[in-house]
């Protein structure tokens, strides 16, 4: 009998010989097809108006959110002096995003035609509807992705106890990038896990609440230490209303409903039948894990309950809803969900496993096209912005922005929250400042009224008046 060369390794060595060909053929196929959906954004990436300070390396305009949402490695991140392109910035945060579905998924499928599920389990994370509605985010969430994708690779490569070890200091750094990315973690930890039990689930929840814990106490005493606030308060902008008893909590079980209904209609992209069908794949792969699996079927649950747990506490505690790009732990659960229920049932021949891996793939391959759909949503916007410049950029003088830039057709479709992105994208553009009068109308006292309320329009188009050696971007409203 001949033996192993590598029986002399230890375990985790050996595990990590095992994982690297599964973990590099998904890279190979979840990279070039991550670019490929994404390519419709990438030479001219959307940016979010809080995203332009990250982009240019301005960290005065990030200081702000150190206090009300904790971000502190982000604000190091804007200390970086170095400006990097945006479809640089764009195709990096895109990167580390399918490193990070990658490791998971060769983390999440055992031995026994790893390759394929490995690589199917990557192309369903990658149209993470919530990850798709951070991208406009990416130069902000660099380093927040950055420490998702190393903690991701580490899981194939250290041993339980060693990862485990580790979650404390990268719960610390993930929830000063984003404030929910340590659920990120925790579903690492919880998928990667092979020797289950339910001691050793209790102990994993007990140290990931006390790592989550104590990163909320080290940024509590950080603000403390620069803003004189203990705590994270959150922003005027939200309408926060903490709940003081528990009357307040039961009134804002609205909230807590608005925002699950908001999150399913994401996730099912507004579509009744498909979340139908989703629902339908849920229940029937966890029945098949239950059944053949059912340590690993509570661990998936597990992750996805105390997700959902705090998510829940939040809205009800804090009197706010929650935006869906917070809820991305819900689809990397689920996608591992479905693709381990299929890899179990394609153990034997049979139709049961035809079905499941063909489930599989249409749940991957539609939400693929579906999102390379909603990244061309963002181009006319992109195009009609870069006319402006040029236009602009032809005609000396200061510049203004009047009317409905948020009711504007391209902009409604690009989905803009603020109007101020206007003015960071022309300035982008052009290196000329641009007031809004909607914001300062007191810059615009000189204009007459036909320039600064224009008439509404049934198809409004937005045009670039002169005045008095100005440069006047007039945007009518709609009739």
């Amino acid at each position: 009998m001949r033996r192993s060369p590598d029986l002399h390794l230890p375990q985790a060595t050996r595990a990590a010989a095992g994982s690297l060909p599964a973990f590099l053929a998904a890279c190979a196929v979840a990279l070039p097809v991550l670019l490929a959906v994404s390519a419709g954004n990438i030479a001219d990436p959307i940016v979010r108006y809080d995203d332009y300070p990250a982009l240019l390396a301005q960290p005065e305009g990030f200081w702000q959110k150190t206090l009300t949402e904790g971000r502190w490695l982000n604000y190091l991140w804007h200390l970086r002096g170095a400006v990097t392109p945006a479809w640089l910035n764009f195709v990096l945060f895109q990167i580390l995003w399918g490193v990070t579905a990658a490791a998971i998924a060769t983390a999440a499928t055992p031995p026994g035609s790893r390759k394929w599920f490995t690589a199917v389990l990557a192309l369903t994370l990658l149209p993470a509807p919530p990850v798709f509605l951070m991208a406009p985010w990416s130069s902000t969430l660099i380093p927040g992705f950055a420490v998702l994708a190393l903690f991701a690779c580490l899981a194939l490569v250290l041993s339980q106890a060693a990862l485990r070890l580790l979650l404390p200091l990268f719960t610390l750094l993930a929830f000063t990038a984003y404030t929910t990315f340590p659920l990120i973690l925790l579903a690492v930890c919880l998928i990667s896990t092979r020797q289950r039990s339910l001691p050793d689930l209790a102990r994993l929840l007990i140290l990931f609440g006390a790592s989550f814990a104590g990163a909320v106490l080290a940024v509590y005493a950080l603000n403390w230490q620069v803003h004189g606030v203990f705590g994270i308060p959150l922003d005027p902008a939200r309408s926060p209303d903490p709940a003081q008893d528990l009357a307040g909590l039961w009134s804002h079980l609205p909230l807590l409903q608005e925002t699950l209904s908001v999150l399913l209609g994401k996730l099912s992209f507004q579509s009744t039948p498909v979340l139908l069908f989703h629902l339908c794949l849920l229940i029937a792969a966890t029945a098949v894990l239950l059944r053949r699996q059912s340590l690993e079927a509570l661990y998936l649950w597990t992750a996805l309950w105390a997700g959902m747990a705090l998510m829940t506490l939040q809205v009800l505690k804090l009197g706010v809803t929650i935006p869906v790009r917070a809820f991305h732990f819900t689809w990397i659960i689920y996608a591992v969900l479905i693709v381990r229920a299929a890899q179990e049932l394609s153990r034997g021949p049979g139709l049961p496993g035809r079905l499941a891996r063909n489930a599989v793939l249409l749940v991957a391959l539609s939400y693929l096209v579906q999102t390379a759909v909603q990244f061309t949503r963002f181009r006319d916007w992109q195009h009609e912005t870069r006319a402006m410049a040029a236009a602009i950029a032809a005609q000396p003088g200061p510049v203004y922005a009047t009317g409905s830039i948020l009711d504007y057709p391209a902009a409604r479709k690009a989905g803009l929250h603020r109007a101020s992105s206007l003015a960071s994208r022309l300035e982008l553009l052009t290196g000329r400042q641009v007031s809004l009068c909607g914001a300062i109308p007191e810059a615009c006292a000189h204009l007459p009224p036909g320039l600064t309320s224009p008439a509404p329009e049934p198809q409004p188009q937005a045009r670039l008046e002169r005045f008095k050696g100005a440069n006047v971007l007039v945007f009518p409203p709609r009739q």
